[in-house]
């Protein structure tokens, strides 16, 4: 069971962590990410190591070997987990990044300069005087807004993470 029992010397109730991590895999799902890569992040995130062997998430998931499997190789190409090789052992564990939703958000940034710069050309090559060409431009700007200020929010953030009673990342 790994530590999906336990934390700090308490028993956990398996089912209502069951039951957590199937809602937030659901909340995941219905925005955007892929169904089983939900429901393998949420797990991980409600381990207490962060981390997990592919035969342990599919105990705790009651999934296959190649749901893991699907799951995880979607879930390592977006950057959200990476594989690292059980030390002493031929079996790969998957862990969570540090500091994930600061990397996953920072990585969102780099998608947004991409897509603001593939806008502008779009409304430079539609006109931005063609109603088209308006709405595309005012999508640019908008993701130049949000680029700017995602930057500013992780920045608030990690001067108001170390205000908190958390554990180092």
């Amino acid at each position: 069971m790994g530590d999906a029992g336990r934390t700090g010397g308490v028993r956990r109730d398996d089912e209502a962590v069951s039951r957590f991590v199937e809602r937030f895999a659901a909340q995941l799902t219905e925005a955007g990410m892929q169904r089983m890569a939900a429901r393998v992040f949420a797990q991980l995130l409600a381990s207490d190591g962060g981390a997990m062997t592919s035969a342990e998430l599919g105990e705790a998931l009651r999934i296959s070997p190649a749901a893991v499997s699907g799951a995880v190789a979607y879930l390592t190409q977006v950057n959200m987990v990476s594989r690292e090789r059980e030390p002493g052992s031929r079996r790969d564990r998957y862990v969570l990044h540090n500091e994930l939703w600061y990397e996953t958000f920072t990585r969102r940034d780099q998608i947004l300069v991409l897509w603001e710069k593939t806008l502008r050309d779009g409304a430079a090559t539609l006109g931005t005087d063609s109603p088209a060409g308006a709405r595309i431009a005012e999508t640019a700007a908008f993701f130049e807004f949000m680029q700017e200020e995602l930057l500013g929010l992780m920045d608030r953030w990690r001067t108001h993470r170390a205000t908190l009673d958390l554990p180092a990342p």
